[in-house]
């Protein structure tokens, strides 16, 4: 059920009920989830980076659920839209990850793009949105934002290969 209807300051302080609510619901169902994660990058190679304001307070890559009948490349594009206000006109495909999140097995699909829009976070689920300088991330970084990196550092490279 979408609380987009909501004032702002409103929907933010129910998400951290909601977190908790669907962090349980996943330990228990242990239901195999889909989900979908962009590196962006800048000109400069700065990597986007953002904060939720809900959950663990460490910096994360845009992204989210997928949708039923939904496709991960069209999930990919509505999440940074919805969250960061960019639309995405190329997205690489990085492949998958296989996760746990929640005791829960999920599988990431891993994009990349690059934009030289600025974010706008939509001040409900994004406080924050920044780049920075991909040789000097963030700390605290989010367990799985770091490995979806390492996905796209490992890509980069071989593309340089090529």
């Amino acid at each position: 059920m979408s609380l987009w209807w909501l004032p702002a300051p409103i929907h933010r302080a129910l998400l951290p009920i909601a977190f908790r609510v669907r962090h349980r619901w996943r330990r228990l169902s242990g239901k195999h989830l889909r989900g979908c994660a962009v590196v962006i990058s800048n000109p400069a190679g700065e990597v986007l980076l953002l904060r939720h304001s809900y959950g663990p307070d460490v910096w994360a890559l845009p992204g989210g659920g997928i949708d039923a009948g939904e496709t991960p490349e069209c999930a990919a594009r509505r999440e940074v839209a919805e969250e960061l206000g960019l639309t995405l006109h190329i997205l690489e495909d990085l492949g998958t990850t296989e996760e746990e999140i929640s005791a829960s097995p999920h599988t990431a699909y891993v994009f990349a793009s690059t934009t030289d829009q600025l974010p706008r976070p939509d001040g409900r689920e994004i406080i924050e949105a920044r780049f920075f300088p991909a040789d000097t991330l963030p700390e605290p970084l989010g367990r799985l934002t770091r490995a979806r990196i390492c996905v796209w550092r490992e890509r980069s490279d071989m593309t340089v290969r090529d």
